[in-house]
């Protein structure tokens, strides 16, 4: 009867907050993973950052754009695309296994519509694949890891068209081409299995007609003699090659040359964010600018919040949400039974408490030996006097001059003459309980 803290609330299960914690972690573990993944690509011996401090070292204007808002092409004198894709036209396959992913050619998927948009707006060098992803991931420039000639080959018809030109590999390990810096100084390229052009519908840019690194060819799809720079081999520009010769001060006068005072756009994005040169630029506010906002870093910042909110809504329900049926019932009569029973206590009422005491044990012994369905036919007194007198009769006679007893008590007795009326109830009811 002073069990009054029966809804008290349960302590805290630890085993559910290490498993919100491990998912948690999780959850920003696979966030931060994605939005490394192009970062990473950038960084690597394949990518192109490097290029774009150097070009911005010594009062230059370089900068790299992934997407998110638009630019005005005026503002830059030419865009530089790395293409990490050798098909334009379709997707890449995942791959299946490490074997797979090391051998992949395609790093990223882009689109042969966005590709030549981007060449119509601006003045564009196309930086052509050269390695595969095994390249980046291990460190290391082997001749295994190069891509196929003929997948590069596709993917310059395509920008190009037919004919243009044609991506061949020198069979041996280091090539040297000389190049004529805009103050006479000659330099010379070095690279490493290069891949040059066969540039006979081109205007070579670095190299000959026959072996160009550099080339100005004839833009796919182009309706006005539109023409799209084509830089064969990307070691002269990436991360790995910059180290190697004079590539490093050759790509940074070449492409200040194209450039000219204008600033040069490194372009990782996968869509085209030009907006139109010949109307004003208008910043109009889109679900693109929203999105933005639930990219890697702020993406693993909002999973964690969704989880701890989950979390929270789940444990208040289990905890303090409503009870339904006939738990919410049987709760509420034991909570009103218990606080009964304190008031009675606290006024010194023993003698009045066991009579009440007698009624509730009456109505759980009821329950319990025909179930919840049939317990409120004998929960009375007289009906469960008359259930227990067909099955013992010396029970059921002790059991009601035990009653008649206990109501028959003062409302004030002490305490110990209740205690002694409250045990001969419980062994009789144990024996009704327990007994066949």
């Amino acid at each position: 009867m002073s069990n009054a803290a029966e809804g008290a609330a349960r302590p805290l299960r630890w085993d559910f907050v290490v498993i919100a914690a491990v998912v948690m972690a999780g959850l920003g573990l696979l966030a931060y993973v994605l939005g490394q993944s192009q970062q990473e690509l950038r960084r690597s011996p394949a990518g192109l950052d490097g290029l774009q401090v150097w070009l911005s070292a010594d009062g230059g204007s370089a900068q790299s754009f992934t997407g998110g808002w638009l630019l005005n092409p005026a503002e830059f004198g030419l865009a530089v695309v790395p293409l990490h894709d050798t098909d334009l036209q379709q997707d890449a396959a995942v791959p299946r296994d490490k074997t797979e992913l090391l051998f992949r050619q395609d790093e990223r998927d882009l689109y042969l519509e966005t590709v030549l948009e981007k060449a119509q707006v601006v003045p564009t060098l196309m930086v052509l694949p050269k390695w595969r992803s095994g390249m980046r991931l291990t460190g290391i420039a082997h001749p295994a890891l190069l891509v196929e000639p003929s997948a590069v080959n596709r993917l310059l018809a395509d920008l190009v068209g037919e004919g243009a030109g044609r991506v061949q590999r020198i069979r041996q390990v280091f090539t040297d081409i000389p190049y004529r810096r805009s103050d006479g100084t000659v330099l010379s390229a070095k690279l490493y299995a290069a891949q040059l052009m066969d540039a006979t519908g081109c205007t070579p840019l670095i190299g000959e007609a026959r072996a160009a690194l550099m080339a100005s060819c004839p833009l796919a799809e182009a309706v006005d003699g539109q023409t799209v720079i084509i830089l064969s081999d990307p070691d002269l520009v990436n991360n790995h090659g910059l180290r190697l010769g004079d590539n490093a001060l050759i790509a940074r006068d070449i492409l200040r040359q194209m450039g000219g005072e204008q600033s040069v756009l490194i372009d990782y994005s996968d869509d085209n964010w030009f907006s139109d040169e010949e109307g004003p630029v208008v910043r109009e506010r889109t679900w693109a600018d929203l999105l933005r906002f639930l990219e890697p870093p702020f993406l693993a910042l909002w999973l964690g919040a969704g989880t701890v909110l989950a979390l929270a809504i789940w444990r208040s329900a289990r905890r303090a949400g409503p009870v339904v049926g006939e738990a919410a019932a049987a709760l509420s009569k034991t909570q009103a039974i218990a606080a009964r029973a304190r008031l009675m206590r606290l006024t010194g009422q023993d003698g009045a408490m066991v009579g009440d005491y007698a009624s509730a044990r009456i109505a759980a012994t009821a329950m319990r030996l025909v179930g919840p369905g049939q317990a409120r036919h004998i929960s009375d007194d007289a009906a469960f006097l008359r259930y227990i007198g067909r099955r013992r009769a010396d029970l059921a006679a002790r059991l009601e001059a035990a009653l008649t007893a206990a109501r028959t008590l003062p409302a004030r007795v002490p305490g110990a003459v209740a205690i002694r009326h409250v045990d001969e109830i419980e062994q009789i009811l144990e024996q009704i309980t327990h007994e066949p």
